[in-house]
């Protein structure tokens, strides 16, 4: 939930003196695994693989954060992931980039579930 709660804050921002936000197109996805052993490796496929793709401006890849906030924060997944790009086109070649492709045929059959979230920041 570090993940989605950094991203909220970075997208959402606050008052004045917003922090920068790290980008216009922000891609998250959270994963239930089959076996939640497996974390550390998908993570590190996500370092390896996915954070090089040209484009993405913005990347973190981690497991739940547990803040004792209870059933307010969902922590019903493994792994949380973010990229973020400025420009559509470069989300689009994300999408279809070889090691993103190879990535999610490799891990679909270790999915329990997949939950994917596309959030456009249209601030200026």
């Amino acid at each position: 939930m570090r993940l989605l709660m950094l991203v909220v804050v970075l997208v959402v921002g606050g008052c004045a003196g917003n922090p920068p936000r790290p980008a216009r197109i922000n891609h998250l996805a959270f994963f239930k695994l089959v076996d939640p052993a497996d974390a550390a490796e998908l993570i590190a496929d996500c370092d390896a693989r996915l954070a090089p793709i040209p484009g993405i401006v913005a990347y973190a890849c981690g497991t739940h954060l547990d803040t004792r906030r209870g059933a307010r924060v969902d922590g019903d997944y493994d792994v949380g992931f973010y990229v973020g790009f400025d420009r559509l086109a470069d989300y689009e070649a994300y999408v279809t980039d070889p090691e993103h492709v190879a990535m999610v045929e490799k891990w679909r059959p270790r999915w329990q579930w997949i939950r994917v979230h596309d959030v456009l920041d249209e601030s200026p």
